[in-house]
């Protein structure tokens, strides 16, 4: 394993488990990010830090990929999306900017 030789000048070679307790400190997010302004408005459906939707049909968004987030902001802020809770979030999205579009992606992928 390549990550074992490298870090075998550091010792008498590492064990698989303190490579596992290694590699998992690197999963660790280092700095949280601060929740940003409109995030309100999506707790009030969506839950706090987006991880307990107030109905079970709602998507978490907490852990969701940053691109899926944008992308999806976007369809419905364009019309582009239906059936649902869509005529709620086309309303909701038109309200956001392109900046808090990413903002918000940014901090729901990182929950």
């Amino acid at each position: 394993m390549l990550l074992t030789a490298i870090l075998k000048p550091f010792g008498k070679g590492i064990s698989s488990l303190s490579l596992a307790v290694v590699l998992s400190l690197f999963s660790i997010p280092l700095f949280a990010i601060d929740a940003p302004a409109k995030e309100v408005t999506c707790r009030a459906c969506h839950g706090a830090g987006g991880a307990a939707p107030i109905i079970g049909s709602y998507p978490k968004l907490n852990g969701q990929n940053k691109a899926y987030l944008v992308q999806s902001l976007n369809a419905y802020k364009a019309g582009q999306r239906s059936g649902g809770m869509a005529a709620v979030m086309v309303g909701q999205a038109q309200m956001l900017s392109d900046q808090e579009i990413d903002q918000l992606s940014e901090y729901y992928s990182a929950q």
